[in-house]
């Protein structure tokens, strides 16, 4: 769809800085030809969606989804389109200043590369893995791009669009920590908007932090009946995870322990030679989760002791950190949350501030205004094989991050 020009001056930012109220935004022309392209793309969008869902892409195995994103980009013009060295496809909308505006989504899921993907229809609802987290995302960092490329509006801030590997689980953040890596992206960076899930409700602007652990005991093992009395790695691991169950925990700030897996020994007539389990620990507040590493420690050491004082033969017990997510809250006055609150109340949103691990972390970490917020639309079920997205409403939730990026970026509207 065609954009009108016009002739006169643009109307004023805020002085000295690249802003305009959504609220004045929302009452131009230009802003009711950008809501009517958003219209006019709704099964685009759905389109675009089915088929980065169908693409597996499980964390550390993006790279055929980042490949379609990258054509994706190029298809709409956008410059600089480019995957750099750990997979996050990167493609640039340039400003008339050096400052940038972040605008992301996360390309894995939690699901194995051989998962079943065959998106189907429930009335208005569309059942597929990984459909919500994060293929509406996606789809919204999609048309969004798309939108923008269609305005003939000039931006005061750049704009940088990235599909970013490493979000989920184990993947600790690598993709986003990769691209505020260097100083020239921190020091340019007014904001970041990740685009995580479905929804309207909810601004992100506080990261809730994590410390996971690999926990392994390893013995000499023997047979059930023969070797019976020796030291069991099993029995070791059982003794920890009852003393994290009686592990006092904060409430305020809230704070988390959890066993999210747990593997051992080869048979039920053996006595395991090793066996290992996954500890999970959050909290909102980086002394919390200090405090719990070292009662993890603790645990392990006692329970260790223990099992070998019971039993004979020795145990070994070793402590991996497998990844880290920094507690970190915007800083208060935050541009971006106050803008997205604007925002909200223009387009009639009711949303809260919302605390949550996401892509938003690393940059929270850095001193970078940044919030994570949903693509629109409503899903659940994620991390499931029943997961499942509604695009009724989906429109708004992407008219709410353009109008969003468009007051940040300096968006010089004509009257």
């Amino acid at each position: 769809m065609p954009f009108s020009s016009h002739s006169a001056s643009p109307s004023a930012a805020v002085e000295g800085q690249d802003f305009i109220a959504p609220s004045v935004l929302f009452r131009t022309a230009e802003w009711a030809e950008l809501s009517r392209a958003v219209e006019a793309r709704r099964h685009w969008i759905e389109q675009r969606h089915l088929e980065l869902t169908a693409i597996p892409a499980p964390t550390f195995h993006e790279a055929a989804r980042a490949k379609w994103m990258a054509e994706q980009f190029c298809s709409l013009g956008l410059k600089q389109t480019r995957i750099d060295e750990v997979g996050n496809v990167l493609a640039d909308r340039p400003g008339s200043n050096r400052n940038r505006i972040w605008v992301t989504a996360h390309l894995d899921t939690v699901f194995p590369a051989d998962t079943a993907i065959q998106p189907k229809r429930d009335g208005s609802r569309i059942h597929a893995p990984g459909i919500t987290d994060n293929g509406a995302g996606l789809a919204a960092l999609l048309t969004v791009a798309a939108v923008m490329q269609e305005c003939p509006l000039r931006t005061g801030c750049g704009i940088r669009f990235a599909a970013n590997v490493g979000e989920e689980g184990e993947g600790d953040l690598r993709g986003v920590r990769h691209l505020f890596a260097t100083s020239d992206a921190r020091r340019n960076a007014v904001g970041v908007i990740v685009l995580d899930g479905a929804g309207v409700e909810h601004i992100t602007s506080a990261g809730l932090g994590s410390r996971r652990f690999l926990v392994e005991v390893r013995g000499i093992g023997g047979h059930s009946w023969n070797d019976f009395g020796r030291a069991n790695p099993i029995h070791a691991l059982a003794a920890i995870i009852a003393r994290i169950e009686q592990m006092p925990l904060s409430l305020e700030p809230r704070s988390t322990m959890s066993v999210g897996l747990i593997e051992g020994g080869s048979t039920v007539n053996s006595i395991p030679q090793s066996a290992w389990m996954k500890v999970d620990i959050r909290s909102t507040d980086m002394v919390q989760i200090e405090r719990l590493t070292a009662a993890l420690y603790q645990a392990v050491s006692e329970a260790a002791a223990q099992e070998m004082d019971r039993g004979t033969g020795g145990l070994e017990t070793r402590l991996v950190q497998l990844g880290e997510r920094p507690a970190a809250d915007a800083q208060r006055p935050s541009r971006l949350v106050e803008t997205f609150q604007q925002t909200d109340r223009v387009l009639g949103i009711q949303s809260q501030l919302h605390c949550s691990s996401t892509d938003a972390n690393w940059p929270l970490s850095l001193g970078i205004d940044a919030v994570s917020v949903g693509g629109g639309g409503s899903g659940g079920g994620a991390h499931t094989l029943e997961e499942w997205f509604d695009p009724k409403g989906r429109e708004l939730g992407i008219k709410r991050v353009l109008i969003t990026l468009l007051a940040l970026a300096g968006a010089q509207i004509f009257k």
